[in-house]
Formats: structure tokens, sequence, C-alpha cells
């Protein structure tokens, strides 16, 4: 059976599975498309997190940057696994203990405003859509290489599948969807990386094998990468090289994004009771591990893999004749994610760091007249079974894997917008007094149209989908993260100071992303402003996010201590919040 039947075959069986899921667990109420009923286990509910939160960014993006660029990437790690710990310890507990469908009702209720409710409509819609255009992009991506399509067709394949059974399912359907989608996800990363363990260091875990002794040269595995790298110019893999206030700020952006991502924090009212929340988020972090602890030797070994195919087995020489390039290059050139130019003339493959000052000596005297080979990063977990000949079936479920990430966290997304548009928006302002059928057909048709826009930006996506999903963490940061720990631990902030927070940390880190991600241009010099030198005491934009969220809490508590108090029944509903039931009783002897 060739490749392309059996990618059909394996991709095809997943999706049927989850349509057919959703029409098992067809949502019949707004309880069931909001929340689940409120019946879900929390390890079910645990395992569902891992996918909703374990998306393309997570499966398709984070090795390919831990593969491009090595130690410094580890942030992205740190950080959204940082990010469970706040949530299971900060937020969903209290969150859960409220009792309301989503984000935005808890910030209507607790600062007893709607304009505050419909400012973090605002803040939710903007994080959830930039976020989802980074899972429409893997979608694109999977689809171009693995049926043949160009990324438009794929995108619109993708964005057909998660309106069957999103639509029709809602949060009932999307949970137990999500619960397969783990599944397929988990082994599709896991099997591959045992078989590149085994390939490379002989180690049948990979977390073991990134520090075990490389086979062919009986160096370890890191040491003979960072040769390898560094002889063709690139910073060395294992090496610090970025600014540590950087690394710092992203982390923590990362961390308190988590936190405060809207389709992450509704997962935990779906359980049954205030401490399965934490349960909930405890077996979430285990499941998420299993796929987080791979992705460095995911991302290691892939690049050992791409230097040795291309480059004459690491030499630094040469490399392979275009002519003789091996089938995966073939198939990947075809998507436009993999692109060569001859710009020597030789018809070969030269693939080096031609932005290293210190090697441009080497390169001139070899005659190279730039690198000439282009991988998107996004490719790398996705063609790292090709590159090292593993069996057509473990290609195929990479690719179910690469899909499942993509599409159970858009579906988690879609929900979040759709949700705050018919809940919030909707029955919250516009019309009140909606029956409870009239908010289920406009929750359904909310989320149609959410599918449509996130498929119109997943078209043209600011960055790969890591990156673009970075962005959308800031933006979590500095819009609702501060507000829901203010609503939770503090009686003084009251409605005034919750919309100045709000509006402040959104609009200073948006307008900082939309100038220093170069779309304004310095007109001096009519260059793109993206670059260090550029940015504000050499903070990155995907940075920004933990420094936006500073001016929420300062611009929120300023204006409380400017402005009236809260009601008491608001500042007694806090302490009920956080407080266990009979806690303040005197104990009877």
């Amino acid at each position: 059976m060739d490749q392309y039947t059996l990618n059909l075959l394996v991709v095809g069986a997943s999706f049927a599975l989850y349509i057919g899921i959703a029409i098992w667990a067809r949502a019949g109420s707004t309880s069931e498309f909001y929340a689940a009923g409120r019946g879900v286990h929390p390890v079910m509910n645990g395992m569902a997190t891992g996918a909703d939160w374990m998306s393309a960014a997570s499966f398709i993006s984070m090795a390919g940057l831990i593969s491009a660029v090595g130690y410094d990437n580890s942030t992205y790690l740190m950080g959204w696994t940082g990010g469970y710990v706040l949530l299971a310890m900060l937020l969903a507990p209290y969150l859960r203990k409220f009792g309301k469908y989503t984000v935005p009702e808890f910030i209507g209720d607790r600062f007893y405003s709607n304009t505050a409710r419909m400012v973090a409509v605002i803040c939710l819609i903007v994080a959830s859509v930039t976020y989802v255009i980074g899972q429409m992009t893997g979608v694109g991506v999977a689809f171009a290489r693995f049926l043949e399509v160009d990324k438009a067709t794929g995108l619109y394949i993708g964005a057909a599948i998660v309106f069957m059974y999103a639509v029709l399912g809602g949060m009932k359907g999307i949970t137990y969807t999500q619960v397969a989608q783990y599944c397929v996800l988990i082994l599709a990363y896991s099997i591959p990386a045992i078989f590149i363990s085994l390939q490379l260091t002989g180690s049948f875990l990979p977390q073991v094998g990134l520090f075990s002794e490389h086979t062919a040269s009986a160096q370890p595995l890191l040491v003979k990468l960072d040769q390898i790298v560094t002889d063709l110019g690139f910073a060395s893999y294992t090496g610090h090289h970025q600014s540590t206030l950087n690394m710092v700020l992203f982390t923590m952006s990362l961390m308190i994004g988590t936190a405060g991502l809207p389709h992450v924090i509704v997962r935990f009212f779906t359980v049954p009771k205030v401490a399965d929340a934490r349960f909930s988020a405890g077996w979430a972090l285990v499941f998420i591990a299993l796929l987080y602890t791979t992705a460095p030797a995911v991302g290691a070994m892939a690049r050992l893999n791409l230097l040795n195919t291309i480059s004459d087995n690491g030499a630094q020489a040469d490399g392979i004749t275009y002519e003789a390039r091996p089938d995966w290059m073939k198939n990947w050139e075809v998507t436009g994610l993999l692109k060569f130019e001859d710009k020597n003339g030789d018809g070969r493959i030269q693939y080096y760091n031609d932005k290293s000052e210190a090697f441009k000596a080497t390169a001139e005297a070899n005659g190279w007249a730039g690198s000439e080979l282009t991988v998107n990063n996004d490719i790398m977990v996705l063609a790292n079974p090709e590159i090292a000949n593993l069996p057509g079936w473990v290609v195929a479920l990479v690719a179910a894997g690469g899909l499942a990430a993509a599409l159970s966290t858009a579906a988690g997304l879609l929900l979040a917008i759709s949700s705050a548009i018919s809940h919030d928006v909707i029955k919250g302002s516009l019309n009140p007094g909606i029956s409870e059928k009239g908010e289920l057909l406009a929750a359904r048709i909310s989320m149609g149209v959410a599918i449509v826009v996130a498929t119109y930006l997943g078209l043209n996506p600011p960055g790969f989908a890591a990156q673009t999903v970075a962005l959308a963490f800031g933006i979590a940061a500095a819009s609702l993260f501060p507000v829901l720990m203010m609503g939770i631990f503090s009686k003084r902030i009251n409605n005034a100071g919750a919309v100045a927070g709000m509006l402040s940390g959104l609009i200073f880190t948006l307008v900082y992303i939309f100038v220093y991600k170069g779309w304004f241009f310095i007109p001096e010099t009519n260059q793109l402003p993206d670059n260090a030198a550029n940015w504000v005491f050499g903070i990155s934009p995907l940075s920004i996010g933990t420094v936006g969220a500073l001016v929420n809490f300062g611009a929120a508590y300023l204006v409380s201590s400017m402005t009236k108090e809260p009601p008491v029944e608001i500042q007694t509903l806090v302490e009920s919040v956080r407080v266990p039931r009979g806690a303040n009783k005197a104990v009877a002897h």
C-alpha cells in the first residue's frame, strides 16, 4: 500500500471516530453545550484538558523551535508546564466554586458590571482568535503534506471537520472527542520518538536517549550535535545565547498566559465538584508531561537527522547534490515549506548559517554564495519519521496526531469564543430573556461564524504556529490573568479598576506587538522594526505580556484606590469563594 493511501486511511479513521463521538455525545441543553453538564470525571477531564492544551504549537511547532535554536527555546517547556501549577493552585478551584459557565460571566458578576463583562469578552476574543490562527496554520501544514493538497485546501478540510463535531457536540461532544484525540496524539508523538531514539542511541526512552551516547560517533548525542551545528556556523545547541531578561519575561508570560486562557479555564467548569477542579489540573499536568518531556529529545534528534541528511553526515563540506536529495525532501518541497535555491550554480545543497560573521570567511573559501535550503520549523516533527526512514504506518500516525492536536485545541478555542458571544453578549446583554433553545441555536451559529473567521485568518498567519500562539499567551497574560487573580484574592478591586486594568493591559500589549512584530514601518529607514536593536529595553514582543500584566495590575489598583469600594455583598462573595464553608464558625467543645 502506498504512503498516500495509508495516510488517507489512518487520518480518515481518526476523523470518523471524532465525528461518531460527537454524534453520540451531542449536547441537548445549554449546560451540556457550555460545561458538559458538569459531569466529567477528573481523570477524563485531565486527559481532555491535555488534548485541549497540546495544540499544533505543542505537537508541531515546539520541537521545531527547540530543534532550530536549542536550549534557549526551553522557555516554551518551562512556561507552559509552569502555567498549570499556577492554574491548579490559584485559579481552577476558586473559579469552579463560583459556578459560572464562562470567564466573562465570572468577571461580570464579581465586578458587578456589564461593562467589565463586555471588556472581558473583547479580551477573550482577541486572545482566542490569535491563538486559533496557530491551530489553523498547523492544520494547513499537516494536510498540505500528508493529503498532498495546498495549505488553503487543508485549512478548508480541517475547518469542515471541526464544524461537524464542535457545532454538533458543544462542550460535551468536544470533551469526549478530546479524550480520543489525546490518545491519538500521544501515540503519534511517542512511537516515532522511541524508534528514532533506538536508531541514534540504542535507548528505548527518548528522555534517556537525549543524554546518552550517539551510537554512530561514540560521543554523547548533544556533544555530537553541538559539533555539527558549530561546524556549519550555527550557535551551539546547548549554549545560552539570548537575553536572560527576555527568557525570564517570556517564561513568565507563558506561565500566566496559560493560567489566563479562557479555553483552558472553562475545562474546569465541567467537573462535578470544586475538589475535582484541582485534581483535573494535576492529571492534566501528568498527561501533558508525557509529551513535554519527550519534546527536547524529538527536537535534538530531528536536527541531527536533518543535518546528517543534507550536509554529508554533518561534515563541513559541499553537501549532497540536489538530484540525489532523498524522497522526504521531494515530498516536502511540494508543500512549499522546504525550498532550495542554487545560489552558486554548483547543483549541490549548501546549508549553513550565512548570517554568521565568524563563518563568512569559511563560506567564501568554499565558494558558497549563501545558504541554499529553507526549512520551515513547523515541518520538523512531521518530517522526522520520513527523514529517519521509519515505516509508512508511523508516518501516517504522525499525520493523524498532528491533526488531532490542532483540531482539539481549535475546537476548545472556538467553543470559548462562541460561548462568550452567545452567553455573555446575546443572553447577558442584548437579549436576557432568550429561551434555552434560542441560546443553544445562537451558540451553534456563533461557533460556525467563529470557524469561518478563524479559517480566513489562518490563511495568512503572522508567523509560524508556535510564534503566533506565543503572542496569544502574551495577550491573555496582560488582559485576563490579572483580573481573575484580583477578582479572587482582592476585595478592594472594584468595577472601574477591573475595566481600567483590562483595557490598559490589552492596549499596551497589542500596540507593542503590532509595532515590534514588524507590522509598522520605521519611516526614516523604511525598515521593519522587529529586531532586538529596536525593542524597548531589549524586551521582545513575545515577552511583553509580563509587562502588560504589571500595567494591568497597576492600573487596576490605582483606579480602585481612587474610587468607591465594592459593595459589601461583593466583598462577602469574594470571601466565600476563597474560604471553605464553615471555616469561620466557632468550634464547639
